[in-house]
């Protein structure tokens, strides 16, 4: 019956992945004066990051920051629009760059974990594997592949709050900078809040996958 889970939250990450591309269709119409390039760097002056650049990358929604070159790096169809669904993506972005510059302690903790969780990545799929097939003679194998994805979903786990915290720093600055109104507050809020739905069905998803692979292994037993 474990499989049942397991279609309820790929289900479930079906629609919310659809939910956000309505969410942005609907907000990047709804105009405003500042571009996401130009609320990008409006939010990093006003945060005193002078040292952060703003940059424009290929893709739909692949906006992100990156601490290692300290860039908040803006899809094509965020950077150039001026509008609701932009600036909300923009000023998110830019709240990981004030985290980082904060030592935002939830932050630090997935940007430690990067390394070890790229690694597991990798190489958990080929471990488990390994440690299924010969599990009767090397039954730590596949345990260490259960480490290796406890990892993983630690990391899917901390990055909840991180994106969270990011869209709650994004939403009060768009707020009190003037970008956004008491009409456009709460469509920047529902787009961040669509969006952070991904993350939650992504850690669901890990935790449900480790439970599986620990009662695997104790069955085997």
């Amino acid at each position: 019956m474990y499989w049942i889970l397991f279609i309820v939250i790929a289900v479930a990450s079906f629609a919310v992945s659809k939910s956000v591309e309505a969410k942005f269709k609907k907000y990047s119409r709804v105009s405003l004066p500042l571009t996401g390039k130009e609320v990008a760097e409006k939010m990093l002056r006003d945060n005193g990051l002078d040292d952060v650049r703003v940059t424009c990358i290929q893709g739909h929604l692949t906006d992100h920051y990156n601490p290692g070159d300290k860039t908040v790096n803006l899809s094509e169809s965020v950077y150039s629009s001026a509008s609701v669904a932009a600036a909300a993506i923009a000023a998110h972005e830019c709240g990981h760059a004030v985290q980082h510059a904060t030592e935002y302690a939830p932050l630090s903790i997935r940007s430690m974990l990067v390394p070890v969780t790229s690694f597991a990545g990798q190489w958990v799929s080929w471990v488990i594997l390994a440690g299924l097939l010969f599990f009767h003679t090397f039954p730590q194998l596949l345990w260490i592949g259960i480490g290796m994805y406890a990892v993983i979903t630690v990391f899917s786990l901390i990055t909840l709050p991180v994106e969270v915290d990011a869209s709650r720093r994004a939403v009060a600055w768009l707020e009190t900078a003037g970008i956004t109104n008491v009409e456009t507050t709460p469509m920047a809020k529902a787009a961040l809040k669509s969006a952070a739905y991904t993350y939650v069905v992504a850690a669901l998803s890990a935790l449900a996958t480790l439970v599986y692979y620990i009662l695997l292994a104790s069955n085997r037993r």
